[in-house]
């Protein structure tokens, strides 16, 4: 079994999409992980966002990447430019390490409906980067 490490600044909103569509798709082949280099709580959007596609990531916490230090992480992705620029040294020495900087649409102001719209674009660009890597890796 692979491990998988998602990585993002606040593990809040991109790294909890990827961490669900992930083990959705790499079913019993990988153990996913998700992690921020600051730990911001769940974004309710995401949480809602991802329950409309059959995911519920409801008890998912944000954790930080300290927390995983003892892992032997076989990939470390990170999903957004400020994590993969001030990513700390993650003790995995043969980690494939992937970067795909995702929009954040928590940082989107304006109306519910412009807001709705991001987190679901954000959320299918996720998605299909997800099936892609599962089945690039054959964790399917």
């Amino acid at each position: 079994m692979k491990n998988v490490l998602v990585l993002c600044t606040g593990n809040s909103c991109r790294s909890q999409m990827a961490h669900a569509y992930l083990n959705q798709y790499a079913k019993k082949k990988a153990k996913i992980y998700s992690a921020g280099i600051e730990t911001h709580g769940l974004n309710p959007n995401a949480v809602s966002i991802l329950k409309l596609d059959g995911l519920d990531i409801s008890s998912h916490t944000s954790n930080h990447v300290d927390e995983y230090n003892e892992i032997n992480f076989d990939y470390i992705i990170t999903v957004c430019d400020h994590a993969n620029e001030n990513c700390p040294y993650i003790p995995s020495e043969n980690a494939v390490r992937l970067h795909h900087n995702f929009s954040d649409p928590s940082k989107i102001k304006g109306s519910e409906k412009e807001i709705h719209t991001a987190f679901i674009k954000t959320r299918e660009e996720i998605k299909q980067f997800c099936k892609d890597f599962v089945k690039a890796n054959r964790l399917n």
